[in-house]
């Protein structure tokens, strides 16, 4: 005898095992970690500068993305303090930066900044305080070994007037782990 199974009840049948099927396909383990945080580091930069009776000083905490041996991108809060002379300067903001290792020892960045600047000048006569928006775009190059890099980097928007940096040229220490 050669029984007939109506045509809705294979639909109904493949259709169950196909949604099981895909089901059990796209399930995740959940021994399974997932990679991201594992290519996550976390560190930053200090920054230092001296010129002409001037300084400034900024720390920059930071978590970067590892995306292989060479290349990393992330973002980064800063603040800065400045001084130069009767000028008093306190920026902080955000940046999104990316570093590439072209060779294990030597690190090359691009970092773009954008600070919010409470500048004021204190003269014996007179106070004037200004508040405003600052952007800068570093390129640096440094040394590295395991996660410690010291290098140089350059502004390549550095304007005299509105930068609270002291010039273009910042020296600059990064640790990640």
């Amino acid at each position: 005898m050669n029984k007939i199974v109506p045509s809705g009840l294979k639909m109904l049948v493949f259709g169950i095992c196909l949604c099981l099927g895909c089901l059990n396909g796209f399930s995740q383990n959940p021994t399974q970690k997932s990679q991201f945080w594992e290519k996550v580091r976390f560190g930053g930069g200090i920054g230092l500068g001296f010129a002409n009776g001037s300084f400034n000083g900024s720390i920059s905490p930071s978590a970067i993305y590892q995306f292989n041996n060479q290349f990393a991108a992330g973002v980064s809060l800063n603040f800065n303090y400045a001084k130069f002379r009767d000028d008093k300067l306190l920026a902080y903001g955000g940046s999104v930066l990316s570093l590439y290792n072209p060779l294990p020892f030597l690190q090359l960045s691009a970092e773009l900044e954008q600070l919010r600047i409470n500048r004021s000048f204190d003269d014996t006569v007179i106070r004037l305080e200004r508040n405003y928006w600052a952007p800068a775009l570093f390129l640096g190059v440094g040394y590295t070994d395991q996660n410690f890099t010291i290098g140089i980097r350059y502004d390549v928007l550095y304007d005299d007037n509105d930068s609270i940096y002291a010039n273009a040229w910042l020296p600059f220490v990064r640790v990640y782990f």
